[in-house]
């Protein structure tokens, strides 16, 4: 798939919204969306505590937060993950700078 925006196939619509959000700085749906991501598991690289943010992913259907979840690294974010299985595994793929196209 021709992925215009740059950004990476894995993603799904909903993750794209996201990051549009993160990019403006909300207002974000979630009460937890942008708070520290502790990394206790670990799976991320080590860094400093308040590194990571952690956003939601909508599910559509879900009652819930779902499972899906964009983690930031740094302010403004360098690092990028995306994880559909709640922090059990994680995607790294980078975001163009706005007006940056590949």
């Amino acid at each position: 798939s021709d992925q215009r925006d740059g950004l990476p196939g894995f993603l799904p619509a909903e993750a794209r919204q996201t990051i549009a959000l993160i990019q403006r700085g909300g207002p974000f749906p979630h009460r937890q969306d942008g708070t520290t991501f502790g990394n206790r598991e670990q799976r991320l690289p080590q860094r400093p505590r308040g590194y990571y943010r952690e956003y939601t992913v909508d599910t559509p259907g879900a009652s819930n937060r779902g499972t899906r979840r964009i983690i930031t690294g740094g302010d403004p974010p360098q690092a990028w993950y995306y994880t559909d299985d709640h922090y059990d595994s994680f995607r790294s793929f980078t975001v163009p700078a706005p007006g940056e196209h590949p």
